[in-house]
C-alpha cells in the first residue's frame, strides 16, 4: 500500500508518523508556487529591479531562474528519496551531520519568520493603492505614516494566518488551493490584458536606460544589473515547501519532486511574460510610479481605474495565500526540529494535535514572532529593509547547507538516489550539483554586499547597515554554531514520543 509505504521512509530518520496524509499532487504544487507567489514578488520588487537596471533588468529573471533550477533539481532528487517535514533541515542533517543539520534548520527558521513579516508587508503597496481608506494611519505624506500602517496591515494578515495554521492542515490546503487556482487565472488574465495593450516591441529589455553610471567604472552596467538583479533573486526560493509537507501528502515520494520543479518553472514562465509586457504595454517608461509603486502603477495606468484595482483585488489574494505558505513551511520546520529535541519547550512544540491533526503551538509561536518582528518597521522602516534583505540571504545559506554535503556525498560516492521508477538526476547530478553550490555561493555574495542602494538607501547612513547582512547573517551563523557546539549537541535525538521505537512497542503492548 502506497501509505505504508510513505510512513516506512520516516523510520531511515527514526520517526513514527503522526500528521495526517491528506495532500495530493495539486495541493503540495500549489503549497510551492504560493510560496514562490509569482503575483506578490514581481508586484513587490519591480519598482526595485526597474529602478536600479531599467527595462534590461528583466534580463535577471532568467538567469536566477537557470541557477535556481540546480538547487530545485537537487532538491527534487532529495524529495524523491526523503520526503520529510522540515525538508531543507532534514536533507542537511541527513547528509552534513546534526550539526550541518541544526545550523540550516536555524537558519532557516529565523528567516522563514522574517519572510512572513516581509510578505505581510506587501499588503501595504497594493490596499491603499485600492482605496485611500486602506490608509489607516495619517493621509500617506507623514514621515511614519506608510511604515506605521504597514505594520497594521501586515498584522491583521498574520494574525490570519496563524490561526488558520492552527485549526489544520486541511483547511489550510483548501484556502491555499483556492488561492493559488485563482492567482493563476489572474495572472493568465494580466498576461493576455498586458499583450492586448502593448505599445512597443520585445527589444525594450534590450534598454538600459541610462543606468550604469553611477555603478563605478570598473563595472558599468553590470554593477547596475547585480543591484537589480536581487528583485529576481528576492522571488525564486521557497519551492522546498512542496517537499517539507511530505508527511502530509499521499505518495510524496513521486508527487514532491514534480511539485517542486513544476512550481519553479511556472513561476518562471507566469513571472517572466508578466514582466516583459508590462514593459512593453506601459505608456511610458519614464513614469516616476514604475520607481515607486512598481507593477501596480502599471496595472493602473494600462487596465484604467476600475479594470486596476480588480486585478490589485487578485494580488491581494496571492499575498494572502503566500503568506500563508510562508507560515506553513515554518511550522513544519519548527515541528521537524523539534521533534529532535532542537528547540526550547521541544516536547510541546513537537505535541500534535490529536483533533487538528497539526502542530498547533509552532503555528501559534512562529505568527508571535513574525509580529515582533513586524515592530521594527513602525519607526525604522530602512532597518527593516535591512532585515528582510538578510532573511532572503539566510535562506540561500540554508539552501547552500544543503547542497555543498550533497556535493560532498557525490563525489565520495556516498550519495543514493532513490529507488526505480522515481526521480533521479542519473549521470547528470555532479555537474548540477556543483554548479548549484556556485550558483548559491555567488548570489549568497551579491546579495550581502554592502551596497548603499540596499542597505543604507537614506539618511541617517550608518556603517553597520551598510554592512548589515556581513554582520547579521555572521552573528545568527557563528552564534548559532556555538550555541550548538556548547550547549545544544548533548541534547539532540529524537524525543522518545516520536521516535519509530515507540511507536512498535505501543503495538507491541497493545497485542
Amino acid at each position: 500500500m502506497s501509505m505504508t509505504k510513505d510512513d516506512a521512509e520516516l523510520t531511515e530518520f527514526g520517526y513514527r508518523p503522526e500528521l495526517k496524509r491528506t495532500l495530493g499532487n495539486f495541493h503540495t504544487f500549489a503549497a510551492g508556487i504560493s510560496y514562490i507567489s509569482i503575483l506578490t514578488g514581481t508586484f513587490q520588487l519591480f519598482y526595485f529591479g526597474f529602478g536600479f537596471g531599467g527595462p534590461a533588468y528583466w534580463w535577471s529573471w532568467p538567469v536566477v531562474f537557470v541557477g535556481q533550477l540546480m538547487v530545485a533539481l537537487c532538491f527534487a532528487e532529495l524529495a524523491a528519496r526523503y520526503p520529510v517535514a522540515g525538508s531543507v533541515y532534514n536533507w542537511a542533517k541527513k547528509l552534513g551531520g546534526p550539526h550541518v543539520g541544526w545550523l540550516a534548520g536555524w537558519m532557516m527558521l529565523i528567516a522563514s519568520i522574517v519572510s512572513i513579516a516581509a510578505v505581510a508587508l506587501a499588503y501595504q503597496a497594493t490596499l491603499p493603492q485600492i482605496s485611500a481608506a486602506f490608509q489607516i494611519v495619517g493621509d500617506g505624506t507623514g514621515k511614519y505614516d506608510v511604515a506605521t500602517n504597514a505594520v497594521i496591515l501586515a498584522a491583521v494578515l498574520i494574525l490570519f494566518t496563524t490561526l488558520v495554521n492552527a485549526f489544520g492542515v486541511k483547511l489550510m490546503a483548501r484556502i491555499n488551493t483556492a488561492g493559488v487556482f485563482l492567482e493563476l487565472i489572474a495572472t493568465v488574465v494580466l498576461i493576455v490584458l498586458f499583450a492586448v495593450h502593448v505599445v512597443r516591441g520585445p527589444d525594450v529589455v534590450l534598454d538600459t536606460h541610462g543606468h550604469g553610471g553611477g555603478h563605478g567604472q570598473t563595472f558599468g552596467y553590470m554593477g547596475a544589473f547585480l543591484t537589480a538583479s536581487l528583485a529576481s533573486a528576492y522571488v525564486m526560493y521557497g519551492f522546498d515547501t512542496a517537499a517539507s509537507l511530505g508527511e502530509e501528502s499521499v505518495d510524496p515520494s513521486r508527487n514532491a519532486p514534480r511539485a517542486i520543479l513544476r512550481a519553479l518553472l511556472a513561476s518562471f514562465v507566469l513571472g517572466g511574460l508578466i514582466l516583459i509586457l508590462a514593459l512593453m504595454s506601459v505608456s511610458s517608461l519614464d513614469g516616476k510610479g514604475l520607481t515607486t509603486d512598481g507593477l501596480q502603477y502599471v496595472v493602473l495606468d494600462v487596465l484604467g481605474d476600475t479594470g486596476g484595482k480588480l486585478m490589485l483585488w487578485c494580488v491581494l489574494i496571492a499575498v494572502t495565500v503566500c503568506a500563508l505558505a510562508v507560515h506553513t513551511a515554518a511550522i513544519r520546520l519548527a515541528f521537524a526540529m523539534s521533534r529532535d529535541n532542537n528547540l526550547p519547550a521541544a516536547s510541546l512544540m513537537a505535541k500534535v494535535s490529536p483533533r487538528f491533526k497539526t502542530p498547533v503551538l509552532p503555528a501559534v509561536i512562529v505568527g508571535v514572532l513574525a509580529l515582533a518582528v513586524l515592530l521594527v518597521n513602525i519607526r525604522q522602516p530602512q532597518i527593516f529593509s535591512v532585515v528582510t534583505s538578510i532573511g532572503i540571504i539566510m535562506i540561500y545559506v540554508a539552501y547552500l547547507l544543503v547542497t555543498a554535503p550533497m556535493l560532498v556525498a557525490r563525489l565520495r560516492g556516498k550519495w543514493t538516489p532513490a529507488g526505480e521508477g522515481k526521480f533521479s538526476l542519473g549521470r547528470w547530478g555532479l555537474p548540477v550539483n556543483l554548479v548549484a553550490v556556485v550558483w548559491g555561493g555567488v548570489m549568497t555574495l551579491n546579495l550581502a554586499w554592502p551596497r548603499p542602494e540596499v542597505y543604507n538607501a537614506a539618511a541617517p547612513y550608518h556603517w553597520y547597515l551598510r554592512w548589515g547582512a556581513f554582520l547579521i547573517v555572521g552573528i545568527v551563523l557563528f552564534g548559532g554554531f556555538a550555541y550548538y557546539w556548547f550547549v545544544q549537541r548533548g541534547r539532540t535525538g529524537v524525543l522518545e514520543s516520536h521516535a519509530a521505537v515507540a511507536a512498535e512497542r505501543e503495538t507491541e503492548h497493545v497485542l
